[in-house]
């Protein structure tokens, strides 16, 4: 957040910082049709991976969850069998819980599952498409979040040699603190914007699994109660604002992208995005 703040007031004009709100920030239903339909048929749950990636079949689920059964099966078994009686209860006990916890975690986040799945099928020809990607996700991140008017939180290199950003929710330095709708929505907008990104530049978004999972985090934390159909609703509308935003400013996203890739500063970024590079 430091470092923007130098970097903002090393710039002489704003137009951009902040631009939605009063404007666009304003919230509305969003169904799946209408999605797709305002988005030329580009974002669906498909594209976006809400379900999973798409490298991962349902077969593959299958398999895994029958391996997961049986190789619990027989350790719960064995250890019966070959531990002493004490110590191979527990042993049993915890083996045989392998198969509940593997079930809930699919249950209610089946793309953890579906993402650790195909991280197994990953080679190093994919190195070059998944920094790609990054890249494409995290510029799409940075334009939104800078559009919305989210401070950075930070802005560093990950172990895969590219920048990623994160974001703080306002300038606000409470961290405990319930978040406001406006906050909601500015968040909502944010988190769906790195996979809607990869949909327009890849047609299909295979890192948002994370944004989702802190996104309902965010919603756990609103003043105002969301019920499951709100906060589909919101994350719909997030998507379909960003999948805008996006594409209003396509010029300024592709160089952005280009900036993620040459690990430009902060404030190279925020001069993309103002028209001042």
């Amino acid at each position: 957040a430091e470092e923007q703040s130098t970097a903002l007031a090393e710039i002489d004009r704003f137009t951009k910082w902040n631009q939605c709100t009063g404007r666009k920030i304003r919230t509305y239903a969003v169904t799946q049709d209408g999605l797709k339909q305002k988005t030329s048929g580009k974002v669906t749950g498909d594209s976006l991976g809400v379900f999973g990636d798409p490298d991962v079949s349902l077969d593959d689920i299958k398999d895994l969850t029958v391996i997961v059964l049986v190789v619990s099966s027989i350790l719960a078994v064995a250890s019966l069998v070959f531990l002493p009686e004490n110590i191979g209860a527990t042993f049993t006990y915890l083996f045989g819980g392998i198969p509940i916890v593997f079930v809930a975690v699919g249950s209610t986040s089946p793309g953890l599952i579906a993402d650790a799945l195909a991280s197994t099928k990953k080679t190093r020809d994919d190195d070059v498409e998944k920094s790609a990607r990054i890249c494409v996700h995290e510029a799409g991140h940075f334009l939104c979040g800078y559009l919305c008017g989210l401070p950075v939180k930070s802005y560093e290199i990950t172990a895969e040699d590219v920048p990623c950003v994160e974001f703080h929710v306002t300038g606000s330095g409470d961290l405990a603190r319930e978040y406001t709708n406006e906050e909601i929505a500015a968040l909502s907008v944010v988190a769906m914007s790195g996979s809607v990104a990869e949909v327009i530049e890849f047609e299909q978004a295979k890192g948002g699994a994370n944004d989702l999972v802190a996104l309902d985090g965010c919603f756990r934390r609103s003043k105002e109660f969301l019920g499951a159909a709100k906060q589909e609703d919101l994350t719909r509308w997030g998507a379909l604002l960003s999948y805008q935003l996006l594409t209003e400013n396509k010029e300024i996203f592709a160089k952005l992208v280009q900036a993620f890739k040459r690990k430009d500063s902060i404030k190279d970024c925020i001069a993309i995005i103002e028209s001042r590079s």
